[in-house]
């Protein structure tokens, strides 16, 4: 390892860039760090290159040819001392997704080898399946699929029912009382569909259980509907790519720093809830239909020029300004998918046909690419957990997902709060973004998501809708809370619900403001669409697309007109109260479930 000609990748490499800002190659290393410290600047300089006006492939391959190279040396060298990675996936009924999230992480590690054994399977990661499906073909499919890749190399492990109950057996009836708000209520019987927050509780158990078979590991957890690689602009249009050394460069910011947690965010589809989207997304639809009246159905289609319109992380927020962004009603011009030649009649019938996939998530027409930065250089302190893809050690075991058994969304963000209150420079935030894809091509649907019931033609929104509300109010509120010392101070029961009183009353205003704007927009989209005069309308060949469309606009006024059950759990005097008691008994009981789970834990 102290001989450079022992690389001859990297030698050929260096041939080509003499004039580049590197360090000296270590002769006598002492230990393998200072060959990885080489390496981070030597990465650094790849990568950089690599992305400058766009991605050079003959660079991403010689990127990970070198990767492959420092691989197998650190390996034959002894010195191999790097962490070892536990992959959490938690899925509930989603086969297809669970597969695809595999897929890339096998196709990740033939690209970006980390760790490998003497007959070719992984070494330096395993992967925790934890299943919290309730159909019982999905879960035969899932074990299946975990079967499948454990042949391929992958050291997979499933963690389903059966296996999850002997984890609830092993605490005692104190511990499972304490802690029930942690990790749910032990019903043997129905023991599925327990929400994500519970089932990644209930899997650091097992983690924490794990984490002794390893001198370093890491733990870290993605979604099913994630890849790992990422999504960028190029010609025009979006490319997956496998161009992120993901176990590298956390391996490496762990190993430089006193680091807790970090966490990475995704690019693709959105993060958030179509509720939360279906403003901006209106004036996506107006536009494309004002633009169509414009132009004439044989003429060759101009819906390809489209530049990448970044104008923040969350641009497909309809209130973006919570959390600091800059709100816009600008609006974002349809890509269309076809390829070959095609005229505008052919885009207006892929637009009708993917509109429909919003109410499972996608953003038609507001994605988030990648952007390079070198990824050890800029790390920033965090404040947000994207519970799909963050990472910590075992001092990070001590932070479970907070008040798990309200099902609420922006957990995530709401941990993260908590995290940045207490972790300062231990909490981090990483480019290392993962692939987001909310459907699956099969059926241009979601496989299962919680709150999201299909109902024929009609798509309901309102479980979501409800949880996102009052998730937003739980978000805030530890913003606040967190800025008054907690969760170190003890506060009295009537100040807490009288701050999320204060939180949620602000946040109705500017829902229910939101929503009349929805219903105004919905007015004019649907006069655009049922012009008599488009020429869409009286042509028989467009009628199943315009059919589409109408589908469309009657599920935002089932979902966001008068009377639309979601509005209405967050219009409710009484079901408002009853949540926000739930919320604030919750907040009042987080100090001693702390204690309690450092206890079950044996943390300190």
């Amino acid at each position: 390892m102290d001989n450079p000609r022992d690389f001859p990748v990297l030698n050929a490499f260096l041939a080509d860039f003499k004039e580049a800002d590197l360090p000296a190659f270590p002769r006598e290393p002492q230990a393998a760090e200072d060959l990885l410290r080489f390496y981070d600047r030597l990465f650094s300089l790849v990568e950089g290159k690599m992305w400058e006006g766009g991605l050079d492939r003959g660079l991403l391959e010689s990127y990970r040819q070198l990767m492959a190279e420092l691989n197998a040396q650190l390996q034959q060298s002894g010195q191999d001392d790097r962490h070892h990675f536990i992959v959490v996936i938690p899925v509930a009924d989603r086969p297809r997704h669970l597969q695809s999230c595999l897929e890339s992480l096998l196709t990740l590690c033939g690209y970006f080898p980390y760790g490998k054994k003497a007959d070719g399977s992984i070494a330096g990661i395993s992967v925790l399946i934890a299943d919290d499906s309730r159909d019982m073909v999905n879960i035969a499919k899932h074990k299946d699929i975990v079967e499948a890749y454990n042949r391929r190399g992958l050291d997979a492990q499933y963690f389903g029912q059966e296996e999850q109950l002997k984890v609830m057996d092993g605490l005692t009836d104190q511990q499972r009382q304490d802690l029930q708000g942690v990790l749910g209520a032990c019903d043997a019987h129905r023991f599925y569909h327990k929400g994500a927050s519970i089932m990644r509780n209930i899997a650091c158990i097992r983690l924490d259980e794990m984490a002794g078979q390893y001198e370093k590991p890491l733990f870290y957890f993605v979604d099913s509907d994630q890849e790992f690689q990422v999504k960028y602009e190029s010609n025009g249009k979006g490319e997956d790519v496998y161009a992120v050394n993901y176990f590298y460069h956390l391996d490496r910011i762990f190993s430089c720093g006193d680091v807790s947690v970090i966490t990475g965010k995704v690019v693709g589809d959105p993060p958030v809830s179509p509720a939360v989207m279906a403003a901006n997304f209106l004036n996506d639809v107006c536009a494309f239909l004002e633009e169509m009246v414009g132009r004439r159905k044989e003429d060759a289609c101009l819906f390809h020029g489209a530049e990448a319109q970044r104008h923040s992380d969350a641009v497909y927020h309809d209130m973006a300004d919570l959390f600091g962004y800059k709100s816009s009603e600008t609006s974002f011009q349809y890509r269309c998918g076809l390829q070959g030649t095609h005229d505008h009649g052919g885009c207006f019938k892929d637009f009708a046909a993917r509109i429909r996939q919003f109410f499972d998530g996608e953003h038609p027409t507001r994605k988030t690419w990648f952007t390079y930065s070198d990824v050890l250089s800029s790390t920033v302190s965090a404040r947000t957990v994207y519970t799909g893809n963050y990472v910590f050690n075992r001092d990070g075991l001590a932070y479970f997902i907070p008040f798990a058994t309200l099902k609420l969304r922006m957990a995530g963000p709401t941990l993260g709060r908590i995290l940045g209150a207490e972790l300062d420079e231990g909490f981090l935030s990483a480019n290392l973004p993962m692939l987001h894809k909310r459907t699956v091509e099969e059926t241009g649907q979601s496989e299962f998501r919680p709150g999201i019931v299909h109902e024929d033609r009609l798509v309901d929104l309102s479980g979501e809708l409800e949880r996102q509300y009052f998730g937003d109010v739980m978000l805030f509120s530890m913003e606040k809370l967190t800025g008054e010392n907690y969760p170190q101070s003890v506060l009295a029961e009537n100040d807490v619900l009288e701050l999320l009183q204060q939180t949620e009353r602000h946040l109705r205003n500017k829902y229910m403001e939101k929503h009349r704007q929805i219903q105004q927009k919905l007015e004019r989209l649907e006069k655009l669409l049922l012009e008599p005069s488009n020429w869409w309308m009286g042509d028989g060949n467009m009628q199943d697309a315009v059919g589409e469309i109408e589908a469309f606009v009657a599920n935002m006024k089932y979902n966001f007109g008068s009377g639309a059950r979601g509005m209405g759990y967050i219009q409710s005097r009484e079901h408002r109260q009853e949540r926000l008691h739930q919320m604030a008994k919750a907040i009042r009981k987080y100090r001693q479930e702390r204690r309690d789970w450092k206890q079950l834990l044996k943390l300190q």
